[in-house]
């Protein structure tokens, strides 16, 4: 897929796409790499930022760890597909696809071991893809959460990126993909826990967390209704909603009660 100018702005105002075009110009893309239709690079603001979009993706569905909480493209992301219009980078996934094909399957039996060892979060999305033993406890997850908002107050005592939640929502889908939904359950329980704690430290980015936060409890609320669940498990998915309408952040309480009402109806709890 090519990248045209008019496509760009047409996902941000005239003020977004001038920074964009500024940014740019300065020369503020550090990196940018293409593996099949997915790109990702860093862009130098106020300070790095990571992005990834999509070339198959109508309006590219890009995701940036800056603050930005205006319409879709951010200037990061609007520097980034200017680049792209200019001149496309190589597919590296074409390189990628020929290493697979002359690699013995031992090497890369003992490569991924290797990798997977020293990538927690690669190994997470490894087994929800692959793993036939049931994953991680949703406090787990919800620790993952916790350590991912402590990398982002390292600086300041307060959270102003938008922080990447991806790697969760990528798991929760893979598990519901396989029909695991009580997995599934586990990752998106720990995810919307895991903000609902730490909602206190932002400091900027809210719509981007309020929509991961609602998608989140959504899914959660949509796993736990797929799953063949008995009494005992409905009431111990009912609880943490339960509990966090009473003693969740404030923003989050009528959330919580309402997908505990949508969840009792759907599973026909009184």
């Amino acid at each position: 897929m090519t990248v045209e100018q008019d496509d760009i702005h047409d996902l941000c105002t005239d003020a977004v796409f001038e920074r964009g075009e500024n940014y740019y110009r300065e020369g503020r893309i550090h990196d940018c790499t293409r593996v099949g239709e997915t790109v990702k690079a860093t862009v130098q603001g106020s300070k790095l930022y990571e992005l990834t979009l999509s070339l198959s993706a109508p309006d590219f569905s890009p995701r940036c760890s800056c603050p930005y909480d205006g319409p879709v493209a951010c200037k990061h992301v609007v520097a980034v597909l200017l680049s792209l219009a200019d001149e496309m980078p190589p597919d590296e996934g074409e390189q990628i696809d020929a290493a697979l094909r002359n690699i013995d399957d031992n090497d890369l039996h003992s490569f991924v071991r290797d990798e997977l060892a020293h990538n927690r979060r690669m190994l997470d999305r490894f087994l929800a893809r692959f793993g036939t033993e049931p994953g991680k406890p949703y406090t787990e997850y919800q620790k993952d959460v916790d350590d991912l908002f402590e990398e982002h107050i390292d600086q300041y005592p307060v959270v102003v990126d938008a922080i990447d939640f991806s790697q969760f929502t990528d798991i929760g889908g893979h598990y519901r993909e396989r029909g695991q939904y009580r997995q599934a359950a586990a990752v998106y329980c720990g995810l919307v826990a895991g903000i609902d704690d730490n909602i206190h430290r932002l400091d900027a980015a809210y719509d981007h967390y309020a929509q991961v936060f609602q998608e989140g409890l959504d899914a959660y609320v949509e796993c736990v209704t797929a799953a063949d669940l008995d009494p005992h498990e409905r009431k111990e998915y009912e609880a943490f909603l339960e509990e966090r309408a009473e003693t969740g952040a404030g923003p989050h309480q009528a959330q919580f009660e309402r997908a505990l009402s949508v969840l009792q109806s759907a599973l026909g709890s009184e």
